[in-house]
């Protein structure tokens, strides 16, 4: 009786130890999986896929060509997630792309008139007037979302029809041309060792970005405020002026872009950035960032970025119509949005655990 009863306790010794290394794989996968994001999974399928597809996707020109149209949304993305952290959005990031990109160029374009003969004052002076209309967007979505208590969406939705009908107002519905083409040599086909000058300066912006949002105490508010804005208020953080440096930083990205933009496209355009919020939100989203707030990081969001630009490309090689793309990006934001549903909860599992 005590040999059988030895016998069967063995087995199930052997049983309960055949089950453990399945049970830690599953466990070291959902880790993986809850540190890592859908991120990475998502950017090796669309190599693969676009690699077999076409021969010229993983070629270094592409490639390069892939970064420097990356850059312009990075920016945006950039300064989406800093919105997204405080648990708002900005729906009117197109607006200050395309409100910047019109009176920058107009700007430039008049002073450049008058004085031909000073070329980088003309510059200078295009760029600090379409950053600052840009920023103004945002200064006013962040009086309107931080002091006045308006809700991030119908503000910023209502700001974006506002900017959008002022920049069609201002051109009517026509293209600005008449800059200096040293604007649009330099800063839209221009180059620094051999790095397009869009990338470049994209890559100082995400620098000082990553200065603020990880090296500052107005970085850490952001998390703080976007976790629990009640206990960041009794925690001593003035919420309200938060919240509005978030919006106005937002708007400096957008219209940085912007003007970037136009310097690519040679003209100061009013229908340009209207894909950019569900891009930029979409960017955040697949990179791992809450729409609760209080959860992302910047240089994950650099490569959610570049994951569409990848996928825009890619589809471009593939010869996917622009309506079909739309879709494909929205069907993307709708799958990291249930993605990161189900990661929360394995979360919460692992902590449980």
């Amino acid at each position: 009786m005590n040999i059988e009863n030895n016998a069967s306790a063995g087995n199930e010794r052997v049983e309960i130890g055949q089950g453990k290394p399945m049970n830690n794989m599953k466990y070291f996968a959902k880790k993986w999986f809850v540190t890592l994001g859908v991120l990475p999974f998502l950017l090796i399928a669309a190599v693969a896929i676009f690699a077999s597809v076409s021969d010229n996707f993983l070629t270094v020109r592409n490639l390069l060509n892939v970064v420097r149209q990356s850059s312009y949304l990075t920016l945006v993305a950039v300064g989406q997630m800093v919105v997204l952290l405080t648990g708002g959005f900005d729906l009117s990031v197109g607006t200050m792309i395309a409100l910047s990109s019109v009176v920058g160029a107009t700007a430039m374009a008049a002073s450049y008139a008058a004085m031909p003969d000073m070329v980088w004052l003309c510059i200078a002076i295009g760029l600090m007037a379409g950053m600052l209309a840009g920023m103004t967007i945002g200064v006013v979505n962040g009086v309107g979302v931080a002091v006045l208590g308006v809700s991030p969406f119908m503000m910023t939705l209502g700001m974006a029809s506002v900017g959008f009908g002022a920049a069609l107002y201002l051109t009517g519905g026509t293209p600005v041309y008449g800059m200096p083409q040293a604007f649009g040599d330099l800063f839209g086909f221009g180059s620094f060792w051999g790095i397009p000058a869009p990338v470049c300066v994209a890559a100082v912006a995400i620098s000082l970005a990553a200065i603020l949002v990880n090296r500052t105490r107005l970085g850490r508010y952001f998390y703080a405020v976007g976790g629990n804005i009640k206990a960041a208020r009794l925690s001593g953080i003035n919420t309200k002026r938060t919240l509005f440096f978030a919006y106005t930083i937002c708007a400096g990205f957008a219209a940085l872009s912007g003007m970037l933009l136009t310097a690519r496209l040679d003209t100061g355009e009013a229908n340009i950035g209207s894909a950019m919020p569900l891009e930029s939100i979409a960017a955040c989203v697949i990179a791992g960032v809450s729409l609760r707030g209080g959860v992302g990081r910047l240089g994950n969001v650099v490569l959610g970025a570049i994951f569409i630009g990848l996928v825009q490309n890619g589809m471009n090689l593939a010869r996917v119509e622009s309506y079909l793309q739309t879709v494909v990006i929205g069907g993307l934001l709708i799958f990291a949005v249930v993605v990161e549903q189900v990661r929360l909860r394995m979360m919460q599992s692992l902590h449980k655990d």
